[in-house]
């Protein structure tokens, strides 16, 4: 199973993601920001990010942009609940940039589970 590294600044969003995933076996390790989670993922070495964009301290596409300039074969979920720019742009823009995936809040228990074994998959292949 992967070890994963979950990034947003709603403690109750990184908590519940972080339980589903275990649930799934996956070892899972949290961050607040993307700056903890700069710290954290040279730490952890984690095979997955999933990573809110609009957090204090370090939005996900800035982590976006560093981890897959320093570690490019990372897989990268990024997720959002729109914002300024609004959801579609804003999960555009990391597509672009390349994550593997992105995923819209509010989302379900089975939305994160099936995003996560898709891209998992992907990077064995």
């Amino acid at each position: 199973m992967a070890r994963v590294l979950v990034i947003d600044d709603d403690g109750s969003v990184r908590s519940a993601i972080c339980r589903i995933l275990e649930r799934e076996g996956h070892e899972t390790f949290e961050a607040a920001s993307g700056v903890e989670a700069m710290a954290r993922f040279a730490d952890t070495q984690p095979d997955l990010l999933i990573t809110d964009v609009y957090m204090p301290g370090g939005d996900g596409i800035e982590s976006l942009i560093r981890i897959l300039a320093d570690a490019p074969e990372t897989r990268i979920i990024v997720m959002s609940g729109g914002g300024w720019a609004g959801t579609a742009d804003v999960l555009a823009d990391a597509d672009r940039l390349g994550a593997a995936a992105t995923l819209p809040k509010p989302f379900s228990v089975e939305d994160v589970q099936d995003t996560v074994r898709r891209v998992l998959a992907e990077a064995e292949s």
